[in-house]
């Protein structure tokens, strides 16, 4: 299986409030980003937090992204390992 994001691909995350717990921080939603690199595949947290033994495994990324874009201010980064579900490529946010 491929991974869907090479390293420097630039991504976005999905913007989505989920009734259950997420791993993708409230802050980072609907931000731009770019791979660092993948980090393997691991179970989804967001099922395996309902308890469910049937989380599927996806590829996690590690994301940089810079701390102007997740708080508007600041000239460092900051890099988040995230599923490949909490992402989209960049060229199609939006849709």
């Amino acid at each position: 299986m491929t991974d869907r994001f090479a390293s420097g691909a630039r991504v976005r995350t999905v913007h989505h409030d989920p009734t259950h717990h997420t791993r993708l921080p409230r802050y980072a939603r609907g931000k731009r980003g770019v791979v660092v690199e993948p980090e393997g595949r691991h179970p989804l947290a967001d099922i395996r937090s309902q308890g469910r033994g049937d989380a599927p495994l996806e590829q996690v990324y590690a994301v940089r992204f810079a701390a102007r874009e997740l708080w508007g201010e600041g000239d460092h980064g900051v890099v988040l390992d995230l599923w490949e579900s909490y992402l989209e490529p960049e060229a199609e946010a939006g849709h």
